[in-house]
């Protein structure tokens, strides 16, 4: 664990040296100057644990003004900063002007040994909890907006998937998940992270795409009070948030070219400043970021940097899109059937067959997103303890005739049937065949039979 770090600021050399060996021998680090311009250069420069000033600063002077009014200052720069003020001229009302200008205790000259390390003891803790403080209210936030999915993934498209997630989640590489909309790409990076030494750090999402350029620096990256019209007060940017943890960037190929040079520098030196600040800080981050587009197909035509991409693709990630995932569809179905029948206080105890014909016939464009609004859908439209093909609501060309399959004939139900297991395998008779339950031969005579 690295030393606290205390800003000392007094006009007499001969107090800083003391002040400075004293701290040393308690394990402080003491970073020394001696005028209100040099504590605001060094506060501006980097981060310090606690501030420690002399309130008396010009010759023969003993009001304490000038640290009073310094006082103000340094709220305005950083609010979290704790700060205790020392003099050897104090009074209760100079004391009490300090704390009501922000100074958390005060010490008088010449000070107890003993008092002046509790009080920047008792100091550091409080600005480690400000800190800590401000940093779980944006994850609340965050989590507040954010659903948990779990990660159903028990077919034969998803094994490269999950094969991947087991050798490179402990890794520290940075992986980009590529995929259509709605196939799970989130769910993807939480199960990169669950598996990672990361896992008890926080991930931290954000959707990168649809950040304007106003506003994606101060997302990202925070900005400090007063760097803007509406900056009220400081707020910590998600890579602050994502400090030992890992950071899952959606829609990473809609960011603007300027946009990717400001995530590039931070990706290559770990550095970023918070907007209004020149003071540079340095995370520890994991970067995880997904796309539905060609990454490559946007390097070539100069919509994206070809030297983020390499940053961003240590590891690739394929995802197949839902209707490639039979074995998956009913799990996946009856997982979200679980979760909404919970959320609406419905129990139902599954899905009839003409339904489950028409959950795996279904082309699912939208993917495991369509799929989870279909099943909440038939939640709410259910009348009975199962859920029908006509409560799931799907749509589009043959699929609207599978809520209407009761008054079809067996011919034409066996005809969609095999013609559907065909497009869903691609053309491939064996594994077709091997899902509707058929021999090969079988079914070579169905498709005859059929004219498909």
């Amino acid at each position: 664990m690295s030393q606290p770090c205390i800003l000392v600021a007094d006009d007499q050399q001969d107090v800083l040296e003391a002040l400075r060996i004293l701290l040393k021998s308690e394990g402080f680090e003491a970073h020394c100057v001696s005028s209100p311009k040099e504590i605001l250069e060094a506060i501006k420069g980097r981060e310090f644990d606690a501030l420690l000033m002399d309130l008396n600063y010009t010759r023969d002077t003993t009001s304490g003004r000038e640290g009073l009014d310094l006082l103000d200052h340094l709220k305005a720069l950083d609010e979290e900063l704790p700060v205790a003020v020392m003099t050897a001229w104090g009074s209760v009302e100079v004391a009490v002007e300090a704390m009501q200008r922000g100074a958390g205790d005060f010490i008088e000259k010449p000070w107890e040994n003993r008092r002046l390390l509790s009080v920047l003891r008792t100091q550091v803790e409080l600005g480690k909890g400000r800190r800590r403080r401000q940093i779980l209210e944006e994850e609340n936030r965050l989590l507040r907006r954010q659903s948990q999915p779990v990660m159903i993934a028990a077919s034969p498209a998803m094994e490269p998937v999950r094969e991947l997630i087991e050798r490179v989640g402990p890794a520290d590489a940075n992986v980009l998940i590529t995929g259509q909309n709605g196939a799970g790409k989130g769910v993807v990076a939480r199960a990169l992270h669950a598996a990672s030494r990361r896992a008890l750090k926080p991930m931290v999402s954000v959707n990168a795409g649809a950040l304007a350029e106003g506003v994606f620096e101060s997302e990202l990256f925070g900005h400090v009070k007063g760097a803007f019209t509406d900056a009220k007060r400081d707020r910590v940017g998600r890579f602050d948030m994502a400090d030992g943890g890992t950071l899952f960037l959606d829609e990473i190929a809609n960011i603007s070219l300027g946009q990717q040079a400001k995530l590039l520098r931070v990706l290559e030196t770990g550095e970023f400043e918070r907007i209004g600040s020149s003071r540079t800080r340095k995370v520890d981050v994991r970067i995880i970021s997904a796309t539905n587009a060609d990454l490559k197909k946007e390097v070539e035509e100069g919509r994206f940097r070809q030297d983020l991409l390499y940053r961003l693709n240590t590891i690739a990630i394929p995802l197949p899109r839902l209707s490639a995932r039979g074995d998956d569809i009913l799990l996946l179905a009856s997982h979200f059937l679980e979760r909404h029948g919970a959320r609406y206080g419905k129990e139902l105890d599954g899905f009839d067959a003409v339904a489950q014909q028409a959950l795996l016939s279904h082309d699912w464009p939208g993917n495991v997103r369509e799929l989870d609004h279909a099943v909440e859908r038939a939640v709410l439209m259910s009348v009975g303890e199962v859920v029908r093909a006509v409560d799931l609501g799907l749509q589009g060309g043959e699929d609207d005739r599978l809520a209407e399959l009761e008054e079809m004939t067996l011919e034409e139900v066996e005809g969609l049937l095999v013609k559907k297991a065909l497009q869903r395998h691609n053309g491939n008779v064996m594994q077709a065949a091997a899902a509707l339950g058929l021999s090969r031969s079988a079914l070579y005579r169905r498709l005859e039979r059929h004219g498909l």
